[in-house]
């Protein structure tokens, strides 16, 4: 498997694609205005301390206190080899107002503040150092005993006292000075951490972590990559000195590309735009739908186009294999946590839905993130879970829809129309003018105004009044301007505002619903229907006004 990194460094922000055969795995991005919490400490105070949730929040200077739970609490030290031994309640462990040192361990994720802990960890090269905890631990993703007998020896021999190591995965075949290095690294980062706490005043933040592309280096750049592609001279420059010192070997793997936008390029910002959608089509014409909420993700799996060759159940089969490797794929690409739940297509054969199974195993493998998979519930829906760290890509590109409010839907043409009707009677009945304005989304508006103006005249006849109703594109379809008009120019203004034989220019915005050949363009809200124009949408026009009714005027072209 070809894998490379691409590396676009901009002003406002860094952003990282991991690709395996070119194709786009993974991506990370960090703005400038809003950098990564995970991994920075803060000198906290504790402000609440609650034991009917065996939890704490602590005041760390942001805009939400963190959450700190019982078990991140715990004294210095209590690792005893069957689990902790600790206090049950969390009064006993923290008082309101007391100063501890904290990392962050979850971002803030929608409503919910970061999650921190005060079991501190210090991740190197090789090598995670856990200053408050002694203990010896290597990566799972080191598969050979051997050589995981090998490196918790030479760990044990550098471990500092009264100190815990985690080997990590990049490690596996490096020699004891590496390790060594890691851990004097470490252990004086540490020292300047507690020296920064003891001369700081509680909130305060007295350590940072890496930047993103330093994250990189250390985290994710190893000897199984071939190649990292970098932007920008400068952040090229900073790299090459880093791996001097970390990873020589790994040098001559970077590459100095200067293009005006690296990611459109190498096809990153349309794999990113595509993560976006709800919908992710299939080669074969399939497709799977994902629906993120705060509780869970959905993922339906669906045939769609595909028909298959051969009978239903290897139709079904080679949707569901495909959908596998999608869905893994599409789970690292959008950084997905928490609990997942994936409906496949049914299959009759239990052969069939292990060979699925095994197939989506295989794919998170190549995730270094943590994921469960559960198995499969009496619904036939398959449950995973994955270690939710970092905000989602959504939650990084995205906002909630001020319009819908998150919902993902509007109101429909019919229930706006409906709402408006019933505050045209409201308003009718509260006012002593004799005419109502009316201003709504274009397609609201011809709802209300009715085919030939009959919904118009109803109103009308109800209220006792006269109604003008105007259709306006900047008005939201779930949004409306009701008021009553007392002024005699303005209310002419309002009702007719053209008059026949005027000459105007204007821009044609779509053709006419019900004859095609003709345009529509609108003058404050007020439709122009414009003979001949309906091939000319985008354009704008001389026309001359012809007709003028009370719902909307006729034009025609002026050569």
């Amino acid at each position: 498997m070809f894998k490379e990194i691409v590396l676009h460094a901009g002003e406002e922000e860094t952003k990282v694609a991991v690709l395996e055969d070119d194709v786009v795995v993974e991506v990370y991005i960090e703005r400038s205005l809003a950098q990564k919490l995970v991994g920075n400490i803060f000198k906290g105070r504790v402000e609440n301390v609650l034991p009917g949730m065996q939890a704490a929040f602590v005041d760390i200077g942001l805009e939400k206190n963190a959450f700190l739970y019982v078990e991140d609490a715990l004294p210095p030290r209590t690792w005893n080899g069957n689990g902790r031994d600790f206090p049950t309640n969390i009064s006993s462990l923290l008082k309101r107002g007391q100063e501890i040192i904290v990392q962050v361990v979850k971002a803030p994720l929608g409503s919910k503040g970061p999650r921190v802990t005060t079991h501190v960890t210090l991740p190197g090269r090789y090598l995670v150092l856990m200053p408050t905890m002694e203990y010896i631990g290597v990566s799972r993703r080191i598969g050979s005993e051997k050589e995981r007998e090998r490196l918790k020896t030479l760990a044990g021999r550098v471990k500092p006292e009264k100190m815990g190591l985690i080997v990590r995965t990049v490690a596996e075949g490096v020699e004891e000075g590496d390790l060594q290095q890691d851990v004097n690294i470490l252990t004086q980062l540490w020292k300047k951490i507690l020296s920064r706490a003891k001369n700081s005043s509680a909130p305060s933040l007295i350590h940072r972590d890496l930047e993103l592309s330093q994250r990189i280096l250390r985290d994710l750049f190893t000897e199984d990559f071939d190649r990292l592609i970098v932007d920008s001279r400068f952040e090229y420059e900073k790299i090459m000195d880093i791996l001097e010192i970390i990873s020589p070997r790994l040098r001559p793997k970077v590459i100095l590309e200067m293009r005006n936008n690296i990611f459109k390029d190498y096809g990153i910002d349309q794999e990113i735009e595509k993560a976006l959608k709800r919908k992710v089509w299939l080669r074969s014409g399939g497709y799977i739908v994902i629906d993120q909420t705060e509780a869970l993700t959905a993922v339906d799996v669906n045939t769609g186009k595909f028909v298959g060759t051969t009978d239903l159940e290897d139709t079904v089969l080679k949707t569901n294999l495909e959908a596998a490797v999608e869905i893994a794929r599409q789970i690292r690409l959008r950084n997905i946590g928490g609990i997942i739940i994936v409906d496949f297509i049914d299959m009759q054969r239990e052969e069939n839905r292990r060979r699925v199974l095994e197939a989506l195993e295989a794919e998170l493998k190549k995730d270094k993130t943590k994921t469960n998979i559960l198995g499969i519930t009496q619904l036939g829906l398959l449950e995973l879970t994955r270690k939710k760290v970092r905000p989602s890509l959504a939650e990084v590109l995205q906002k909630p829809c001020p319009y819908c409010e998150g919902r993902g839907k509007v109101l429909s043409e019919e229930t706006v129309g409906i709402h408006i009707k019933n505050h045209i009677y409201d308003l009718a009945r509260r006012t002593a003018a004799d005419t109502i304005l009316v201003e709504a989304h274009p397609h609201v508006a011809a709802r209300l105004i009715g085919s030939g103006g009959t919904h118009l005249r109803d109103l009308e006849r109800h209220t006792g009044k006269n109604i003008y109703i105007r259709g306006s594109q900047t008005q939201h379809i779930e949004s409306v301007s009701i008021r009553p008009l007392y002024d005699r120019a303005e209310i002419k203004a309002q009702s007719l505002p053209v008059h026949p034989g005027q000459l105007l220019e204007v821009k044609i915005e779509e053709p006419h619903v019900s004859k095609a050949e003709d345009g529509i363009a609108r003058i404050n809200g007020f439709v122009l229907d414009i003979e001949g124009a309906g091939a000319l949408v985008g354009e704008t026009v001389p026309v001359e006004v012809d007709k003028v009714y009370r719902t909307y005027a006729r034009a025609r072209l002026v050569k």
